[in-house]
């Protein structure tokens, strides 16, 4: 069973910085590709960040140049470091695996709330 625990969400000013940790369980992280979404008020899911097992990296436009993905697959741990945040980054991020036998999770599980006030 696919589990999946966030952390590090929090409230901060514009220009404040949060890193995101999840510790993730029940498939093989080490040949899984991970990623960060995120969903602001509202059903729309949308897919921030991911990491490949080879570890290479996609970002969203929107959050180039001041977020940062990385794993450390010794503790089948995602992070997500946000810089320089802005009010439009508030929203619940989960991480996930990009897809696991055919199955897309995207946003999946608890996630942790981000809250950017200008």
């Amino acid at each position: 069973e696919v589990q999946l625990v966030e952390s590090g969400g929090g409230s901060v000013q514009a220009g404040g910085s949060l890193r995101l940790s999840c510790t993730a369980s029940g498939f093989t992280f080490d040949d899984s590709d991970m990623g960060w979404y995120r969903q602001a008020p509202g059903p729309e899911c949308e897919l921030v960040s991911t990491i490949s097992s080879d570890g290479s990296t996609y970002y969203t436009d929107s959050v180039k140049g001041r977020f940062t993905i990385s794993q450390d697959n010794a503790k089948n741990t995602v992070y997500l470091q946000m810089n320089s945040l802005k009010p439009e980054d508030t929203g619940v991020y989960f991480c996930a695996p990009v897809e696991i036998n055919g199955r897309i999770f995207g946003c999946w599980g608890q996630g942790t709330q981000v809250t950017v006030s200008s």
